[in-house]
């Protein structure tokens, strides 16, 4: 099944198993996901089906991404999610037709400022609203 941009789930695959395999080897992110992923193929697959339900609609994905990041906010920075979308960059570029790679770094820069919100930023209960 082609999904938008010529996408299909054979090249989510193979696009998440190389680009987590650049972050395992980054000196930033790699310490971080390897100490946190006890299971890297079955944590590939789930990150295949997170990218097949946000590019293909597919529904596969099932997970919380909110608490599964909270669970490692001890060593999360919202900097860390910049080196994570670089990476992002590099790698659809290099293995996605131009259209692909732009539609999955619009969908992972969204993603990474919904969870940087979720994780990083607190409203603080306003002292003027009226009781």
């Amino acid at each position: 099944m082609d999904g938008a941009a010529g996408i299909d789930e054979a090249g989510l695959e193979r696009l998440v198993a190389a680009f987590y395999a650049r972050v395992r080897e980054d000196a930033a992110l790699g310490p971080i996901f390897n100490d946190a992923v006890d299971d890297w193929p079955r944590h590939l697959e789930t990150l295949t089906a997170f990218w097949s339900s946000v590019i293909l609609t597919s529904g596969r994905y099932k997970g919380q991404p909110v608490p599964a990041h909270r669970k490692h906010l001890d060593r999360i920075t919202p900097e860390l999610f910049d080196r994570w979308l670089g990476l992002w960059r590099e790698t659809t570029d290099a293995r996605m037709p131009a259209p692909a790679a732009a539609l999955l770094q619009d969908k992972a820069a969204r993603i990474a400022e919904s969870l940087k919100l979720a994780l990083f930023f607190t409203l603080e209960p306003r002292s003027d609203r009226a009781a």
